[in-house]
């Protein structure tokens, strides 16, 4: 049997595994919060323009926003809302 034929197994180390659309909300929240921004508006901000710049560095929030697309976020607070709302 060559090497082509055997399944290969991969491991992600915990620090490259996917962060959630939730934890990097909550992220980005916080680091907004501690640098005195109005996080409301400036993550709307961001979703909307998808200016990283409403995002500080701070924390690496910029960063770390950046590591899911816009809409998988949108989708995530619309999830969010509808199962706490209905």
């Amino acid at each position: 049997m060559s090497s082509l034929d055997k399944t290969m197994k991969f491991n992600v180390t915990a620090e490259e595994q996917a962060t959630s659309s939730q934890d990097i909300l909550l992220s980005v929240y916080d680091a907004l919060k501690e640098k005195e921004y109005n996080p409301i508006n400036q993550i709307v901000g961001y979703l909307l323009s998808g200016d990283p710049a409403y995002i500080p560095r701070h924390n690496n929030a910029r960063s770390l926003v950046r590591k899911k697309e816009r809409d998988e976020l949108i989708e995530e607070l619309v999830r969010f809302y509808l199962s706490h709302h209905r």
